[in-house]
């Protein structure tokens, strides 16, 4: 099996929120199961199961934070569920297809509950699942610490999608999710937001840590670490996606290639913070041992022996990190400690900018014009990123947007959008014309009864397949599934069954004759 021929997909919780919805992807898979690939597709749970479960968790705490262990076993219980049901659909469909939890899958993780990453993947058992010719379909958002199941959080089965696609050595991994693509900004804020056809990954990694919410962060860095292309689809809408790859044409695009807004940011401030050797590891030290993920640092002149200390922090991670942060503060004998959760991380980001000056002149020029208070600043070398108030973080992103000229593809992008279009049409066509070879063709069901081939079929519609596959010259390849795949999807294990028996095709006409049920 070559990397062209494996298709790794992750369908999100939107694409399998409901009974239609998982349907629809189990048509798709089956789709490309005909075409020849093999397939292993990772899913989330369906719709909103996780916040549903955890407030179910949240009910039966009384509001406590729950058990990181038991959470986790529940949590996981959702993509459980989506892949078990999608395996279903597509055996429904005539498609040979298996369900495999993060554990049977081989995903081992860290032992970090609700943020553990993968340590490593041995997918033996998915290896041999797609030899003998079933689609997999693998729990994502988890994996394993030794017996113990740990979840991989929020986003966390992108990365399980993208990790399988570079264990299994596939060259890309296919993200198929409720937008088109990745745009020049979030389009329910910015109307005039573009849909980019190539990014590069250090780019999306940048959008992806600022709060851009199409992609998980671990999950672009695998593919980049590992060379695997991450194409992101809509499950709804069938036209190219965008590619995040290494991007080689970067110096001729826009310098600036995207915004991204976090609104699910605090600030935390520790006021008069005495000014000393030692006093930055005292804050930092503890709230790495709690796991809380610290964002951007800024600490003032000092005055008088001390400083303040501010940083930005996840919302959700506030409720473990305020004990933390008490005890820090009266040990090093900070006067006060203030949080503020109203606030929002904006961020342009493009490589280009990095060789080219003024664009933080340009970015703080415009939030000035659009009356927007800029409260903190942290910049890298492709990235510009400012703290603002949470109620001007819209105003802010559609100002910058216009400023940075967004809504215009440049000439690079154009072309890459054309050629995409122009490829998948082809595709698009491809599919119409296997359909129509075959749009007389029935279904046909193939079982062995002893050492008697019985043929069973609806209005005889045999006689125009053999005429069919003469035509096209494959009557004489001696391969029934790889044919039959070609006219029903659903009939490549009966096929399979009788590639012992059959030396050709050519038998069939024989014993088709002897055996024909005549039409009722």
């Amino acid at each position: 099996m070559s990397a062209s021929d494996l298709l790794v997909q992750k369908y999100g919780g939107s694409s399998v929120a409901n009974v239609e919805r998982i349907g629809a992807v189990a048509t798709r898979i089956a789709s490309d199961r005909a075409a020849g690939k093999s397939v292993v597709a990772v899913v989330s749970a369906m719709g909103d199961t996780t916040d549903d479960l955890l407030e179910l968790a949240a009910q039966v705490t009384g509001g406590a934070l729950p058990s990181a262990r038991e959470q986790d076993a529940l949590l996981a219980t959702g993509e459980i569920q989506s892949a078990a049901l999608l395996a279903m659909a597509l055996q429904a469909r005539g498609v040979e297809a298996v369900s495999l939890s993060g554990a049977q899958a081989g995903i081992s993780a860290d032992g970090t509950f609700g943020k553990g990453r993968i340590a490593a993947i041995e997918p033996k058992r998915v290896r041999e699942e797609v030899a003998a010719g079933r689609v997999v379909i693998v729990a994502g958002f988890q994996g394993v610490s030794g017996t113990e199941t740990t979840t991989l959080g929020r986003g966390g089965s992108d990365t399980s999608a993208v990790a399988l696609a570079a264990a299994l050595g596939a060259d890309r991994c296919q993200i198929f999710t409720d937008v088109t693509g990745v745009y020049t900004a979030d389009p329910r804020v910015v109307t005039d937001a573009r849909q980019l056809q190539v990014i590069g990954y250090e780019e999306m990694l940048e959008l992806a840590n600022q709060g851009a919410q199409v992609m998980q962060t671990r999950a672009v860095e695998l593919g980049w670490v590992n060379g695997v292309t991450i194409e992101v689809l809509s499950s709804f809408v069938d036209q190219p996606g965008t590619q995040i790859k290494e991007d080689r044409q970067v110096e001729q695009r826009n310098k600036v290639r995207g915004l991204a807004a976090d609104t699910k940011v605090a600030k935390v401030t520790m006021v008069a913070v005495p000014d000393r050797p030692g006093i930055a590891k005292s804050v930092f030290d503890p709230l790495a041992v709690a796991n809380i993920n610290v964002d951007m640092i800024v600490q003032n002149v000092s005055h008088d022996g001390t400083t303040d200390l501010s940083f930005t922090c996840g919302r959700s991670d506030l409720a473990a990190a305020r004990p933390v942060l008490e005890k820090i503060r009266a040990e090093i004998g900070a006067r006060a400690l203030e949080i503020d959760e109203s606030v929002a991380k904006i961020s342009i980001v493009g490589a280009g900018i990095q060789n080219a000056p003024g664009y933080a002149a340009r970015m703080f020029g415009t939030l000035a014009d659009a009356k927007v208070n800029i409260q903190m600043i942290s910049t890298s070398e492709i990235r510009i990123t400012c703290i603002v108030a949470q109620a001007d973080a819209d105003r802010a992103l559609k100002a910058l947007h216009d400023t940075f000229d967004l809504a215009t593809p440049d000439p690079v992008d154009a072309a890459a959008r054309d050629a995409a279009s122009a490829a998948f049409a082809a595709r698009g066509q491809m599919h119409a014309a296997r359909h129509r070879r075959f749009q007389h063709l029935d279904a046909l069901g193939l079982g062995m009864l002893g050492e008697d081939l019985q043929v069973f079929h609806n209005e005889g519609p045999l006689d125009l397949l053999l005429r069919g596959l003469d035509g096209i010259g494959l009557a004489h390849h001696g391969v029934v599934g790889a044919v039959l795949a070609e006219v029903d999807p659903g009939l490549v294990a009966a096929g399979r069954r009788l590639q012992g028996v059959l030396a050709g095709l050519e038998a069939l006409r024989p014993l088709y004759s002897t055996h024909r049920r005549q039409p009722e």
